[in-house]
C-alpha cells in the first residue's frame, strides 16, 4: 500500500487476517453486492421529472415493493449556508439538490404507497427547523409538503423531535468509530434514501450518495462547538475539528475513536467516516441529481469551482454501485486510488465501502440500464480546467 506512511495496527491486522484466511484454505469473503443502476438524460428541471423518475425506478425493479405502507426518510444535500451562491444562481441550479426534483421524488413515493415521507438534513451551523432553512433558500415549502399524502421535515443537526439519540453500530467494527449517535430519524424509518448532487468534493474527490451521508451526523455531538460531556443542542458550527482534523473528540456521551493515533488528515479520515456511516445506516435507494451542478468542489466556498450542466439523473438500489456509475459519468475511474483524479489528496470512499461489503464499485459487475455511461458522459476535469 503506497500512501507514504506506515500501516496502522488495524490495517495490519486486517491484512494479516486476509492472508491467514488464504493460507488456512478458508473461503474468501463473497464479493460485495452489486445492483442495477439507471441513467437518464434530463437537461432541465422543467422537464417531466416525475415521469423520468418513474421510468428509472421501473428499470431498477420498481418502488412499490420497497416503500408501500412504509416510512421513507430522504437525506437531502443542502451543503453550506443558503447565503452562499454562485453568481446569483439559485442554489438548486448549482450545489443543492433541486427542490423540483425533491418534489418529484416525494410524488413518486406517494404514488408507490409510502405511508410517510420525511425530508431530513443536518442544516449548516443551525438546529432551527428545516422548513425555515428551506425558506431561506428560496424554496416553496408548501409545494414540497403537498407532493405526497404525508410529508414531514426534520433538521437532524441536533436532537430535533426525538427524545434521545439513536446509537447505530458499524457492523465491521468501524474504520474510525465503532458506532455513531444520530438523530432518531435515521433509526425510526423503514426505508432510507440518499438524494445527492453530482459534484466534486475538495476532501473526498466526489460527493455522491455515499458522501451525502456524512451530513447525517449531528453537529450537536460532532461539531466544533459540541458539548464536551453532553450534546450542545444549539450548534452553530461545522464538523471540522472532530471529523476532518481530529483535533478534539465528539461529546463524551457518544462512542469515541478506535485509534486516536491514526492519521489526523482529512483525506484519510472523512472517507473512512463515510464508509462507517453507510455501513451503520444502510442506504436503500440512491438518487443523484446531475441535471445542473458544479465542478471543482462542493460549493462556492471552494476556490475554482464553477457551475456545469451534466444533464443526467442516476438512480440505483446499491449506493456503491450507483456512485461507481455516477463517478464514471463524471469521466473518472471509480476504482482509482489516492493521488489519482478525482482522489487527489484522499482515499477512495467507494473502495473503502466496498471493502466492508456495502457494495461493488466494479463497473464490469454493474448492469447499467437506460442511457449508457458513454452517452451520459460529462467530463468534469475538462469542464473544471476549461
Amino acid at each position: 500500500m503506497k500512501r507514504g506512511r506506515a500501516w496502522t495496527r488495524r490495517e495490519w491486522l486486517c491484512g494479516s487476517a486476509a492472508a491467514a484466511s488464504v493460507s488456512l484454505g478458508r473461503a474468501a469473503p463473497p464479493p460485495a453486492p452489486a445492483a442495477p443502476v439507471a441513467i437518464a438524460r434530463c437537461h432541465t428541471y422543467d422537464q417531466d421529472l416525475s415521469g423520468v423518475l418513474a421510468a428509472m425506478f421501473d428499470q431498477i425493479g420498481g418502488l412499490a415493493t420497497l416503500v408501500r405502507g412504509k416510512t421513507v426518510t430522504i437525506k437531502l444535500n443542502l451543503t453550506g449556508s443558503p447565503g452562499l451562491r454562485y453568481q446569483g444562481l439559485s442554489l438548486g441550479a448549482t450545489h443543492y439538490v433541486h427542490p423540483l426534483l425533491i418534489g418529484a421524488v416525494c410524488h413518486q413515493l406517494g404514488l408507490a404507497g409510502a405511508r410517510r415521507v420525511r425530508l431530513v438534513e443536518s442544516c449548516w451551523a443551525s438546529a432551527d427547523p428545516l422548513e425555515e432553512y428551506m425558506l431561506d433558500s428560496g424554496w416553496d415549502v408548501k409545494a414540497l409538503r403537498s407532493a405526497a399524502p404525508l410529508v414531514e421535515f426534520e433538521n437532524t443537526n441536533a436532537l430535533g423531535r426525538g427524545r434521545r439519540y439513536s446509537r447505530l453500530r458499524v457492523p465491521s467494527g468501524g474504520y474510525l468509530y465503532p458506532a455513531y449517535d444520530l438523530n432518531h430519524a435515521f433509526e425510526d424509518t423503514d426505508v432510507f434514501v440518499s438524494l445527492a448532487k453530482l459534484k466534486n468534493h475538495a476532501t473526498c474527490g466526489v460527493t455522491l450518495s455515499l458522501k451525502n451521508c456524512f451530513g447525517i451526523t449531528p453537529a450537536s455531538i460532532y461539531g466544533d462547538d459540541a458539548g464536551r460531556e453532553e450534546p450542545n443542542e444549539s450548534p452553530r458550527s461545522g464538523r471540522g475539528s472532530v471529523f476532518h482534523r481530529g483535533s478534539r473528540p465528539p461529546s463524551r456521551s457518544a462512542p469515541q475513536e478506535l485509534d486516536p493515533a491514526s492519521p489526523r488528515q482529512a483525506g484519510y479520515r472523512v472517507p473512512r467516516i463515510v464508509a462507517d456511516l453507510v455501513s451503520a445506516r444502510p442506504i436503500d435507494l440512491a438518487i443523484i441529481d446531475g441535471v445542473e451542478s458544479v465542478v471543482g468542489g462542493e460549493g462556492p466556498w471552494i476556490r475554482g469551482s464553477k457551475p456545469v450542466r451534466p444533464g443526467v439523473l442516476v438512480v440505483g438500489r446499491n449506493p456503491v454501485s450507483t456512485d461507481a456509475v455516477a463517478t464514471a459519468v463524471m469521466g473518472y475511474d471509480p476504482a482509482a486510488g489516492r493521488d489519482n483524479p478525482p482522489f487527489r489528496n484522499c482515499d477512495n470512499t467507494l473502495k473503502l465501502a466496498e471493502a466492508v461489503g456495502v457494495g461493488s464499485a466494479d463497473l464490469s459487475r454493474i448492469d447499467v440500464r437506460g442511457v449508457s455511461i458513454k452517452d451520459a458522459l460529462c467530463d468534469f476535469e475538462a469542464h473544471w480546467k476549461g
